[in-house]
């Protein structure tokens, strides 16, 4: 029984920025895996990996993460090309992964999932329903808004939204997908949208502007935090719900865990790679550089 468990594809990625290029491990399940790996809770990861990448999950269990595996065919494999100011980026998408089913999840138990897919058919909506009888999930909804063609990764709206946004608990989304989730321009509308389809607390990242949460009929304004350098923007959101995720398993209230979320992503934004520092570090952050 876990206090969190991530359900993702491990990726390889080619991240290209105006001043380096790096092939590295990506996808939600491996940022979020790095930015909890010090923190003080019971969690595990899902994945599914080609063997020839399996030196990635080897990687995260010398680090102390528990790690289940499912084998797959492929390894997801994306290309992020990013502007000089690492606020837009370019992908494509060179393979894909099998996608997980009910079966491997039905013995794995968590307060919380935390749901990360990358592309459309990850997850099915099947699974998200099964998962809900059992506890709260937690869904990153980026995947199901990406249609590849020809490799090239497509904004799309997700047609089984209303199916499966019903058995989700949090949703986070940028301000770009919720709108395309939604049909609707604005945060407040579109965030009181999803709450009428069923999430209870919606989660919206804005950048460099912070983000906002709605809960309850609350919107909370979680301000960012100013990064001592912009080096590498890849795997933010994620580090941004993994503490946000740690603080309410936690029993934190939803704006201190916001800010707790935000400052853990701005750390992460100061280096290449995933979220390395500790809960201290955070605390630290959250009192200075608050843009």
């Amino acid at each position: 029984m876990y206090d969190i468990c991530c359900i993702g594809h491990i990726t390889l990625d080619r991240v290209v920025t105006s001043t380096a290029e790096k092939h590295m491990a990506g996808g939600t399940s491996f940022y979020f895996s790095n930015a909890l790996r010090q923190m003080d809770v019971n969690y595990g990861l899902v994945t599914a990996i080609a063997e020839s990448e399996m030196a990635f999950v080897t990687e995260l269990r010398d680090k102390g993460t528990e790690v289940i595996v499912f084998p797959s065919v492929k390894t997801v494999y994306f290309e992020n090309i990013y502007s000089a100011k690492l606020d837009h980026r370019t992908q494509r998408v060179l393979q894909e992964s099998d996608p997980f089913t009910v079966e491997q999840l039905s013995d794995i138990d968590a307060e919380i999932f935390h749901l990360g897919p990358l592309l459309a058919n990850d997850i099915p909506v099947e699974l998200i329903r099964e998962l809900s009888k059992k506890s709260r999930v937690s869904l990153d909804v980026q995947g199901y808004l990406r249609e590849v063609s020809g490799q090239r990764v497509c904004a799309v709206d997700w047609f089984e939204k209303k199916e499966a946004l019903q058995y989700v608990h949090i949703v986070k989304a940028d301000e770009a997908e919720l709108e395309v989730l939604t049909g609707i321009k604005g945060i407040e509308a579109g965030a009181r949208e999803l709450a009428a389809w069923g999430v209870r607390e919606v989660v919206v990242t804005r950048a460099s502007l912070g983000s906002v949460i709605y809960a309850e009929g609350v919107f909370y304004d979680i301000p960012a935090y100013e990064p001592a350098v912009e080096t590498d923007a890849t795997g933010c959101g994620d580090t941004y719900m993994a503490g946000y995720l740690y603080q309410r398993v936690k029993g934190v209230g939803i704006q201190e865990a916001g800010e707790f979320g935000a400052a853990m992503a701005s750390l992460k934004i100061e280096s290449s790679g995933p979220f390395n520092g500790t809960k201290e570090d955070v605390k630290k952050k959250l009192t200075v550089n608050k843009v």
